[in-house]
């Protein structure tokens, strides 16, 4: 049982680690912000991360995502990979990989598959080898170890352990795991944000081996990727039948914040841009959204927020809700209930979205 350190509510919804409910950090939040600002330090200490991002003058301005870390001699970025070495900015470049890639047999557990043409039906023949699921293929996936973002529900938090590992794959040694069964390349992590380049480069790769046949692009993204690149990773998936996939992880930004340590405005500005390049390509489906149902946290009022903004943009956009699992920093809160779901599918029902799927449900509970 939580209870926050504001109004002395007490629930199970209330993380502990954070310290506050979701009502005092809507209504409260400056008086609260730099509570959970602590715990956000306390969390990137353990991994000797910046606890901001830098803003030295003189220093270089790193380009890829929406920190915008100004880095002096020395100095690492907010993602941790990011740094000035003799005067250049160094990690993530294309011959700078810190990543981990295994192929996954398809169909597989992704956030699209209620709608790519890995799992289900569309975009056959230019974009998939199949007219139902891609039994017999399967999809590289590639982890990047590093991040923009400072989720405490991390579902992938083991990124943080590695992301100063020394050990690097360059882009051209990925393109070459691909092969003659490989029909799409998954970048997630942690995010492929601070290391976009090395992507772009390893997918062109990659396309240019394999000219005339189905080879999917696809990204998991907390949506933080900065111009040109958002349009680079745009382009690439709509000419390769790929697809983007948002992380929506709140829509208030005070809540956003306090459950990632960062503001989600930069996200949505990048969703509104991509959704104008949905009519170029509406099979299969260019641009998805997704968002962790985080129990007491992201509850129905988030959701609709979140598919209001989505229905207004178009309302044929994949929206899955998943479940949560507690782990990282909130292993205090329960698992997101069926109650939880189904109330939060509604939301977005009513807000006028057409393709809503409920992913993870071997997780959901009836805890409360």
């Amino acid at each position: 049982m939580g209870r926050c350190q504001c109004c002395n509510q007490t629930a199970v919804t209330i993380s502990n680690a954070i310290g506050f409910c979701a009502d005092c950090l809507r209504d409260r939040f400056d008086q609260v912000w730099p509570e959970v600002k602590k715990v956000h330090d306390r969390t990137r200490r353990v991994n000797n991360l910046p606890l901001d991002p830098p803003r030295s003058e003189p220093g270089r301005l790193c380009p890829l995502c929406s920190r915008e870390c100004r880095l002096a001699e020395g100095e690492t970025g907010y993602c941790g990979l990011r740094r000035i070495e003799a005067g250049t900015i160094k990690g993530g470049r294309p011959h700078e990989g810190n990543l981990s890639c295994y192929f996954d047999p398809l169909p597989t557990n992704c956030v699209a598959d209620f709608v790519c043409p890995a799992g289900a039906n569309g975009g056959y023949p230019a974009y998939s080898y199949s007219p139902g699921p891609e039994y017999g293929y399967k999809n590289l996936a590639v982890f990047y170890q590093a991040c923009s973002f400072n989720c405490l529900f991390c579902q992938n938090h083991h990124y943080r352990d590695l992301t100063r590992s020394k050990r690097r794959l360059p882009a051209r040694d990925l393109a070459r795991i691909v092969d003659d069964r490989t029909a799409c390349i998954c970048y997630f992590g942690g995010d492929p944000t601070p290391q976009v380049l090395h992507a772009l480069k390893a997918a062109a790769l990659a396309r240019r081996r394999f000219p005339g046949r189905v080879l999917r692009i696809c990204w998991e993204t907390n949506g933080s990727a900065q111009e040109p690149w958002l349009g680079l990773m745009g382009r690439i998936s709509l000419d390769s039948g790929g697809c983007v996939k948002f992380d929506l992880k709140a829509w208030d930004d005070r809540i956003h914040q306090a459950l990632c340590g960062v503001s989600n405005r930069q996200t949505l500005a990048n969703f509104r841009k991509m959704a104008a390049h949905i009519p170029l390509r509406p099979d299969p489906p260019f641009l998805i959204a997704s968002t962790l149902m985080v129990p007491g946290y992201v509850d129905e009022e988030e959701v609709a927020a979140i598919a209001s903004f989505l229905a207004e943009l178009n309302p044929s956009i994949p929206y899955s809700l998943l479940a949560f699992h507690p782990t990282f920093y909130l292993k205090d809160l329960p698992p997101t209930s069926w109650k939880h779901a189904r109330r939060c599918r509604e939301a977005a029902l009513k807000a006028g979205l057409d393709r809503i799927h409920l992913g993870n449900q071997h997780l959901l509970d009836d805890y409360y």
